[in-house]
């Protein structure tokens, strides 16, 4: 993985994700591009560098939204690692399997959020957390393709080649 890259289109995710997607906000609920960039990374590159891409992604959401520091962090790492464990089971081109795995991911993310959040003592609305992530289910769904699709193009080189 090129770090340098990989960092820089977190970066600009992360700058995206502040600026353009609370614009599309509904009931205070916005897509999470970061974890789409996480999700394809695992599938494309594998584990390691779905847990490198979501520990990254998780601290600069983590910094850049003053929360509880490290539950995106813990969460994300989580999900990069599980999209990574998909890597040989999906076709790179396809963009169905990375839409279902972005739909199980956006599912999975949210459940380890709302238990670090229980676990750590925080009064929680289970709830409105259900239907926060319904709408971010929904979000993500409809922007995985062209997400996924930004993350092939520029995961192309580090792929192995299917030919041998």
């Amino acid at each position: 993985m090129r770090p340098v890259v990989w960092g820089l289109m977190l970066v600009i995710t992360l700058i995206l994700q502040a600026t353009l997607m609370p614009l599309v906000t509904v009931g205070g609920v916005h897509p999470d591009l970061l974890l789409l960039v996480v999700v394809s990374a695992g599938l494309l590159l594998g584990r390691e560098q779905g847990v490198g891409m979501g520990f990254f992604a998780g601290l600069l959401q983590d910094l850049a939204s003053g929360n509880i520091f490290g539950v995106s962090v813990l969460s994300k790492t989580a999900t990069g690692y599980l999209a990574g464990l998909m890597e040989r089971k999906v076709f790179k081109e396809k963009v169905l399997l990375p839409l279902l795995a972005v739909v199980i991911a956006t599912v999975f993310n949210s459940v380890v959020m709302l238990v670090l959040l229980l676990f750590l003592g925080f009064a929680v609305d289970v709830p409105t957390a259900v239907d926060n992530t319904l709408f971010v289910l929904g979000y993500n769904a409809v922007l995985a393709i062209p997400v996924h699709q930004v993350v092939y193009r520029l995961a192309k080189s580090e792929l192995p080649d299917p030919n041998g």
